[in-house]
């Protein structure tokens, strides 16, 4: 699977070699394929395969960045990016720093993450899956939605510093469904993240359908008042926060730049609470994960947060020549966070609707429109839609109108923080937009904060 893409690096290495180049090539490959589900039928089947190449040229304090969307088998395209970028860097307005080189002191070739009966998976059976998660759920009222999103990424790199080459190929999948009523306009969603062909589970996500289903048609909908609840935030929820948590907040080079609440004094200071922990951790494949990052810096077991306090920010190569840091392997394209899990027992949503309580809890499984506020304050907002219930002290359920939320990371993971389900669970952040770039947090199954303010609440679904 990889020689033909460093066979293709070593050619184009060797062309930038013999005109005494400082030249660095990256290469980005992907087949994308997405199956899309609309009012119980298929609204788009569509795939694609595309190869990306970079080239960067360096010249003292000087850098230059080509890119283009390549055939691979187009030779003379890719060498005449490779005297393009050598012109270009002749231009180049001299940087404040000088950028390192990347050296690649070894030949890597990771597939960990690679999974074949994934990446083969076929239109039928991907149809097969929808159905069986939808089984029943139907009706002439309630229609089934969503999308299936798989694909294989391909990542490699060389530059004419030596002779090495780095290679990683992963697999993952993304599923969505959907059931909403068309009469009542609500509309509830269960999901699931794969790396590999075995974590797809559709009777689980029926389940979670029907569950969800089931208290939006039987349970009366009711606008909450505005004000602080206790909240259960689903994966999904936690999944999206933790990953701006991780990968921007934790930043050194956002942070330097003032876009982060954490600051170089933050480090070593308690600032969550003592129930989360979180690493980046490179060895968790379904994550995919990947042994060096693309700078060929070696990539380890990296903390962020012990018991709630901050350990240290990652450093990309770029940021870390700029501001004098030692790079972290951090030049990366995704991370493989994780969050430690907690102590309670409840790792289903049918153990959260049959939990004993003492107090009312809104659970909230999906922040809609996420957007940050007010980076250095680590505020973000966004608002609940699908499947947002209220659990009632007296064991009754209600189905809350969408709210909103407005809140920091400290009011979200701070001392207001009551408890973390034992169990973990993958959840797929990856972006549909741009080059494809398969991303996951491993987190709790819920976690349930205290004092959480709804900032806004909808009248209506």
């Amino acid at each position: 699977m990889q020689k033909p893409v460093l066979d293709l690096l070593k050619t184009l290495r060797e062309y930038a070699q013999s005109k005494g180049l400082q030249l660095a090539i990256f290469y980005h490959e992907e087949k994308s394929a997405l199956m899309r589900f609309a009012n119980s039928a298929i609204s788009l089947n569509t795939s694609e395969h595309l190869v990306r190449l970079e080239v960067v040229a360096y010249e003292g304090r000087r850098k230059a960045t080509y890119g283009l969307i390549v055939n691979p088998r187009d030779l003379a395209t890719m060498q005449t990016a490779v005297d393009k970028t050598a012109e270009m860097v002749k231009l180049a307005e001299p940087l404040s720093y000088e950028p390192s080189f990347p050296i690649y002191k070894r030949d890597l070739v990771d597939v960990r993450a690679y999974d074949q009966a994934l990446a083969s998976i076929g239109n039928a059976e991907k149809l097969a899956f929808f159905n069986r998660l939808g089984e029943g759920l139907e009706s002439e009222d309630h229609k089934l939605s969503g999308f299936f999103m798989n694909g294989v990424t391909i990542t490699a790199q060389t530059s004419t510093s030596s002779e090495h080459a780095q290679y990683f190929a992963s697999t993952d999948a993304k599923i969505t469904a959907v059931i909403s009523s068309e009469k009542d306009k609500w509309e509830v969603n269960a999901e699931q993240s794969a790396q590999k062909k075995s974590d797809l589970d559709a009777e689980a996500l029926h389940a979670d359908l029907a569950l969800l289903a089931k208290h939006y048609m039987e349970d009366k909908p009711v606008q909450l008042p505005e004000g602080k609840y206790t909240v259960v935030f689903g994966p999904a929820f936690t999944g999206e926060v933790v990953d701006i948590l991780c990968n921007w907040a934790c930043n050194g080079g956002a942070m330097k730049r003032g876009y982060s609440f954490l600051k170089e004094e933050s480090e070593g200071t308690k600032v969550l609470s003592s129930q989360f922990t979180a690493a980046d951790d490179p060895d968790e494949v379904a994550l995919y994960a990947q042994s060096a990052d693309t700078m060929g810096v070696e990539r380890k077991r990296f903390g962020l947060f012990d018991e709630g306090v901050f350990k240290q920010f990652t450093w990309d190569k770029d940021a870390a020549d700029e501001y004098g840091k030692q790079p972290t392997g951090h030049s990366v394209y995704h991370q493989s966070v994780m969050v430690a899990a907690g102590q309670a027992a409840v790792n289903s949503l049918r153990e959260l609707l049959a939990m004993p309580r003492d107090e009312d809890l809104l659970y909230i499984p999906y922040l809609h429109y996420i957007n940050i506020v007010n980076p250095t304050a680590g505020v973000i907002t966004g608002s609940s839609r699908f499947g947002a219930l209220l659990l009632k002290k007296d064991g009754s359920v209600a189905v809350p109108y969408n709210v909103r939320l407005t809140q920091s990371f400290m009011d979200l993971f701070g001392e207001g923080v009551a408890w973390m389900s034992s169990e973990q669970v993958v959840y797929n952040v990856s972006s549909s937009y741009g080059q494809r770039n398969p991303t996951a947090v491993k987190l709790p199954r819920f976690i349930c904060t205290r004092g959480v303010e709804i900032s806004h609440s909808n009248s209506s679904y």
